[in-house]
């Protein structure tokens, strides 16, 4: 159901957004800001309706034929005083970002093309569409055919984006977030925010500012622009978020002029704090020869390391270009992988999940962990520390304050080490999290999402994991959240032991994050591997072959009638599985005329929702085959997801598998191969038989891979 906004809601909104001004951030606010407010509140309502709607749209520039809202008294009038006092000006204001975010980049070509051919045009981008166009704008005026009047700048944008970015804190959000908030499109975390400043003085603010603003303003800067701004007085930090804009401009502005202004763009990169940027001028630095200077650039690092990235970086670095190590640390680990595990080639597209089956079919339990393990374990134990002690500046926050400047440890230190001690034994642990997940469950955070079995791994690993490794896993995670926020190992298995395996599939490639995270977990007394995947045809993998009869051919209204499945363990059918089902529906009679289904044969059958735990029981850790697969697997899907529940199996399909192993045939069509491979059928268009058939087709194609195998051997 549509949801309407009452009239001047955005007014109301963007006095609710002004209203955070009053607060900490006040004395953060630059005089134009303050000046904007200042002059905002004196409008009468109309005129201030006209400024909202302006602000609320994605770029200073505007199209004033569009403000004609039935709100606002004499609209066009409104307009006309707010450009005699300074709220509009013409396009000449206009900066290239807005000129670029008005116009589609078609809009762009057309209007070039009346100073000159737009041949080669639409092979540029956008950016340098507009360069293009603002240099023959300056030139010659707009073309007549572009109604140049009707466009307006708003001359408030400089001090709108300034307390927007103070507001939200990066420069992408708009002030549709309020309305997206109140339509229940975007969900808050209202109750974490607390009166804070984001930044910790005003000149910490401009700076941050500065930098944000001309990050921003890069890709439509030219070489003389970007080697202006590079050579320009930049602004001191102190604080950490205003470091982090800092380092985040000069990083990418390095970049841009290491091909143009190579000494320029290194000294960029000297100045930058970030890991990526040290790591980048180190690089650089030793292409160019500079061996003694990163030599001792990378003993500091080593002797006094700014994060667990950066250290490893710089250990593996050293060891390679001044003892002449031949293979990088990754590649140490993969090679000396401590198991390799044969996986059924059918689960390339999901390997985790296939390892997990080949170790539950040996009867060792297994779960799917990756980053979701320990942000949802971090999340949960430090929730009051995270979400009360700390604050968000907005209920739009996603991360505390103390995770994005990653102080969290430095500025908590006494009561997270307080809590760990509380919790001293896995009882205590255990009822803490269970208490936590139960008091905020659902609540939006930026960790973790919540789910039914969120619990379920964090049960596992406090049973069978060692309490002090735990702890010392999240101590290290308080201290350094940044840089040990992701890269974990895939799985966690217990076969009698607990571990935790990296997966690795032929051609994947272990990142440095995951080598980081790896050696924590190593450090901290965790069991860690990393587990390399051969592809092969495993004889113990189950195939169930699956065969539906529906009441038409479109999963989203129509239902399943039949359903008949066959399952197979080194190609041999061990088990089946067929029930008619009632779609609660009629069916049609041309389909009754075709699979012989009746509408009286299914009135007294189980309704899909009475078999569904069946059909996930009899299809788990199988791969799911059927003749055109997408048809039979959309409608199961669809099914269980009208029960509000996920089906996910690895599929094959038995038309491209007779295709690739058996090549020019005429149809390929159930029909007509049974008729050719002389399988017999029992009642075509009944699902038990055409699933009884598909599996004798899988069969085959199972003989003819053997055959290829044994010839190439």
């Amino acid at each position: 159901m549509r949801k309407d906004l009452p009239p001047r809601y955005y007014l109301t909104h963007f006095f609710e957004f002004l209203h955070f001004f009053e607060g900490a951030s006040a004395a953060l606010l630059s005089d134009d800001a303050t000046r904007f407010i200042e002059r905002f509140k004196a409008l009468d309502e109309d005129k201030q309706c006209i400024v909202v709607r302006a602000a609320n749209r994605k770029y200073a520039v505007i199209d004033r034929r569009q403000f004609n809202y039935a709100e606002i008294n004499a609209p066009q009038q409104q307009i006309d005083w707010l450009i005699n006092d300074g709220w509009f000006g013409d396009l000449s204001n206009a900066s290239m970002n807005d000129i670029a975010g008005v116009l589609t980049k078609d809009a762009l070509i057309s209007l070039l093309g009346e100073y000159r051919s737009q041949s080669g045009l639409s092979a540029l981008a956008k950016p340098k569409l507009v360069s293009l166009l603002s240099h023959e704008v300056a030139l010659k005026g707009w073309p007549l055919s572009f109604a140049s009047d009707d466009y307006l700048v708003c001359l408030f944008d400089d001090a709108l984006r300034f307390l927007l970015f103070l507001y939200f804190g990066n420069t992408k959000s708009r002030l549709n977030q309020f309305s997206m908030r109140d339509l229940g499109v975007m969900r808050t975390l209202s109750d974490s925010v607390n009166d804070v400043a984001r930044f910790e003085t005003k000149e910490d603010t401009q700076a941050a500012w500065f930098y944000a603003d001309n990050a921003q303003r890069l890709p439509y800067l030219d070489e003389h622009g970007l080697l202006s701004l590079a050579t320009s007085a930049l602004p001191e930090t102190q604080g950490a978020s205003a470091c982090f804009y800092r380092d985040h401009l000069l990083y990418a502005l390095g970049l841009k002029l290491l091909e143009t202004e190579r000494t320029v763009g290194l000294k960029l990169l000297s100045q930058a704090q970030s890991d990526k940027a040290k790591e980048k001028w180190l690089r650089e630095s030793y292409k160019d020869g500079e061996l003694e200077a990163v030599k001792a650039s990378l003993e500091d690092i080593i002797d006094n390391p700014a994060s667990d990235t950066l250290l490893a970086f710089a250990e593996d670095f050293y060891a390679r270009k001044y003892h002449k190590k031949r293979t990088s640390t990754v590649t140490d680990m993969l090679r000396s992988a401590s198991r390799t595990l044969d996986i059924d080639v059918s689960q390339n597209q999901q390997v985790e999940r296939g390892v997990l089956a080949h170790y539950a079919r040996k009867g060792v339990q297994g779960w799917r962990t990756e980053n979701r393990l320990w942000r949802s374990l971090f999340g949960l134990t430090f929730w009051t520390q995270l979400y009360e002690e700390d604050a968000l500046v907005t209920e739009f926050d996603r991360r505390p304050l103390s995770l994005k400047q990653n102080n969290f440890y430095a500025k908590f230190e006494d009561s997270i080490e307080a809590l760990l001690e509380r919790l001293g034994s896995k009882e205590k642990l255990r009822f803490h999290l269970h208490k936590m997940a139960t008091i905020h469950y659902g609540k939006v955070n930026s960790l973790f999402v919540w789910s039914s079995n969120l619990l379920a791994p964090i049960e596992a690993l406090i049973e069978h994991g060692s309490l002090k490794a735990i702890h010392s896993m999240l101590r290290m995670m308080s201290k350094d959240f940044e840089h040990l926020r992701d890269g974990f190992p895939d799985i966690m298995v217990f076969d009698n032991v607990l571990r935790f395996e990296e997966i690795k599939a032929p051609g994947d490639q272990l990142r440095r994050n995951q080598l980081v995270s790896i050696q924590r977990l190593q450090q901290a007394g965790f069991d860690v591997a990393v587990t390399t995947v051969k592809w092969v045809r495993d004889p113990q993998q189950p195939y169930v072959v699956v065969d539906i009869e529906t009441t038409g051919g479109n999963n989203s209204f129509h239902r399943i009638t039949e359903i008949g499945m066959v399952k197979l363990v080194a190609g041999e059918e061990v088990d089946r599985f067929q029930t008619l089902v009632n779609p609660q529906r009629r069916i049609p009679s041309n389909i009754t005329k075709l699979t012989g289904i009746s509408d009286e044969m299914v009135q007294d059958a189980p309704v899909f929702a009475e078999i569904a735990d069946a059909v996930a029981t009899f299809t788990e850790d199988a791969v799911f085959v059927a003749h055109n697969v997408n048809f039979d697997y959309g409608f199961i899907k669809q099914e269980f997801a009208r029960l509000e529940r996920e089906f996910r199996r690895p599929k094959m399909c038995t038309v491209r598998e007779m295709r690739r192993t058996y090549s020019g045939l005429a149809s390929y069509s159930l029909a007509n191969l049974t008729k050719h491979f002389e399988i017999k059928m029992e009642r075509h268009h009944r699902a038990l038989s055409d699933a009884k058939a598909a599996a004798a087709l899988l069969k085959l194609v199972f003989e003819k891979d053997d055959e290829i195998a044994q010839a190439l051997t």
